[in-house]
């Protein structure tokens, strides 16, 4: 790993644990764990432990544990991971979501083969080392693009400490911080500590009892981390310190902030990061820094709190009870309002209460979610799976078509803008989806060949995919800064059926990007409305703070008014497009100026 005089011999780790209840905020802790220590100059990777049976996120529904997060390699995990991905822009692996059903099946399969040589194979030892063997080798995956790999590893043990699920992670993790040794682990332990209204006090027994029952598993934490409404008062830390055996210096409050970017400076401002240096035994490396630098996360936090001019943007989804359903949804639209100076207000519109049947049977909910659509400023359509609210999300697409109001389409956003063009234009009533009605005489969307309907985890078409723009003078394009082609992730089982192309094209529907086989359509324009694209894929997956994904940048300046200042800045120089359109059927060799990720050089010599 890294050499001694400016970095370590051995990988450092910070594990997040959670107790009292669940939903604290562990995630974007770890999250913000890691920008602490990325600001101090060390690489850092993350890990997320999820207790639970399934092998991975993708069979569950969003209400059970939010949005399904998908990686480049195709992995389905918890949201956590997006939340790593964007505060650490790192590109992880499937790996890096552990589960337990992910280890028990790999146990299980060494069995099988014979590797335990006739043992009997027992949660302790062989499910307890299976964890941490795992742990130690998807720790030195690099995730930040540079060779070799990271210096810490922060640690997310999901659930409450406690339960029942995770007790073979707690032996583990036990077992690993003796393993791995003293100044290679760190405990960050985050609890809650309620304000029980009638008093009016800071009572911390939940705090105690949840660190008591830590201990009782086999870990020690060396800082805690705070949940309240506000900064905890000083006797109330001191009372924490003496009765759970920590330094009042490393009871670190985590109260609430006006948006989470504020997090990473509320750890440096209470002195975290030297508790974390201090156990991890980084003081005095050459490479680690003595004050985190969050220049950057600071301004944009409070910039983001000044922020005055509403863009209301109406998502239009199935699942609109749960925020957390479209959470890498959410974080793109506040990205791109954030970079355009627009404070962003999110209409939640239930698909389903826009239906004519809602009209018939709740009136007062047809009416509200009406108003709310037709107040918005641009109209955003997310995936989804199942029947429930499609016919809503084609009124809704068919409303932003009509009036002319930004409209972006997600993968199944996409597919019911197709099918709403067939039917409302080239006069297929009956036009549908194959997901929705197989019988249909007009399928615009089918099943992908390569599918399957028997298994459904992990059998569709998945991560990152290439995406080649067949119209260099579309919004898309231009957005993306005129490149050949783009690399987005993607989640999907069925696609815009091929065979029906050509008649919606002849009608004005435009496929400005389509797979490497020309055959898989993945966006789609109407050239003459101000803003309507639809993706097959998942663009939101891979914004980031300060680095707008750029389909939601064009919603939103859409939704403005302010996008043909934004598409001007991305024109393309006279020629060029000829030149793309020559590299994409493989003329790249010709052009030399064409470097070969897509991009042209523009007259500055900077890659646009």
């Amino acid at each position: 790993m890294n050499k001694e005089g400016g970095g370590m011999k051995k990988m450092k780790y910070v594990l997040v644990t959670g107790g009292v209840v669940s939903g604290l905020g562990k995630g974007v802790t770890a999250s913000s764990v890691g920008v602490l220590l990325k600001a101090c100059g060390l690489r850092v990777t993350s890990i997320k432990i999820d207790p639970y049976l399934n092998t991975d996120a993708g069979t569950m529904s969003p209400f059970e544990h939010g949005e399904v997060y998908v990686l480049d390699d195709g992995g389905e995990v918890d949201l956590d991971l997006g939340n790593y991905e964007r505060f650490l822009d790192i590109k992880l692996t499937r790996d890096n979501n552990i589960t337990t059903g992910k280890i028990y099946q790999a146990v299980i399969d060494k069995e099988r083969r014979g590797d335990y040589l006739g043992k009997t194979v027992q949660v302790v030892p062989h499910i307890t080392d299976a964890i941490q063997e795992w742990i130690e080798r998807v720790a030195l995956i690099p995730v930040d693009g540079q060779p070799g790999p990271a210096d810490v590893c922060v640690i997310e043990l999901g659930g409450t400490i406690g339960d029942i699920e995770s007790m073979p992670f707690t032996e583990a993790l036990g077992q690993f911080s003796y393993r791995v040794g003293a100044g290679n682990f760190c405990l960050i332990h985050v609890s809650l500590v309620p304000v029980i209204s009638a008093v009016g006090e800071q009572k911390t027994k939940p705090t105690q009892h949840s660190v008591r029952g830590l201990r009782s598993l086999g870990l020690t934490p060396n800082i805690l981390a705070c949940r309240s409404t506000s900064a905890l008062e000083e006797n109330v830390k001191q009372k924490i310190s003496q009765f759970c055996h920590v330094p009042a210096e490393n009871i670190i409050t985590l109260y609430d902030v006006p948006n989470i970017w504020h997090l990473p400076s509320l750890l440096r401002d209470q002195k975290a990061h030297e508790g974390i240096l201090g156990a991890l035994n980084l003081h005095g490396f050459v490479k680690v820094a003595r004050e985190p630098n969050l220049k950057e996360w600071t301004s944009r936090a409070e910039f983001c709190d000044m922020l005055l001019e509403p863009v209301r943007i109406a998502v239009v989804g199935k699942y609109t009870g749960l925020s957390d359903s479209y959470l890498s949804l959410l974080k793109a639209l506040l990205h791109a309002s954030v970079s355009l100076r627009k404070k962003l207000v999110v209409d939640w519109v239930p698909a389903s209460d826009i239906e004519d049947e809602t009209a018939r049977e709740n009136p007062d909910a047809y009416k509200a979610a009406w108003k709310l659509l037709k107040g918005a400023d641009g109209v955003l359509v997310p995936g989804g799976f199942g029947d429930r609210g499609v016919e809503g999300k084609i009124l809704a697409a068919k409303y932003a078509r009509e009036n002319r109001i930004p409209f972006l389409g997600i993968c199944l956003g996409m597919q019911i803008a197709v099918i709403e063009f067939a039917r409302s234009i080239l006069g297929l009533q009956d036009a549908n989806s194959t997901e929705f009605d197989p019988d249909t005489k007009s399928p615009c969307v089918v099943f992908m060949p390569e599918g399957s309907k028997t298994h459904l985890g992990g059998t569709m078409r998945l991560g990152s995919r290439r995406t080649y723009f067949q119209v260099m003078d579309s919004k898309s394009a231009k957005l993306y800064g005129n490149r050949g082609f783009v690399d987005e992730r993607h989640r999907h089982r069925y696609e815009v059926n091929p065979d029906m192309v050509s008649s919606l094209e002849d009608a004005g529907l435009s496929f400005t990007g389509k797979d490497e086989t020309g055959q898989r359509m993945e966006i789609v324009e109407l050239p003459n409305h101000p803003y309507y694209i639809g993706t097959q894929f998942h663009p939101e997956f891979k914004s980031r703070p300060g680095k707008p994904s750029a389909l939601f940048l064009g919603l939103i300046a859409a939704a403005c008014g302010q996008l043909d200042p934004l598409l001007h800045a991305h024109k393309i120089p006279k020629g060029m497009a000829k030149k793309i359109s020559l590299y994409q059927n493989g003329n790249a060799t010709k052009f030399a100026k064409i470097p070969a990720d897509g991009r042209y050089s523009n007259c500055n010599g900077v890659h646009a």
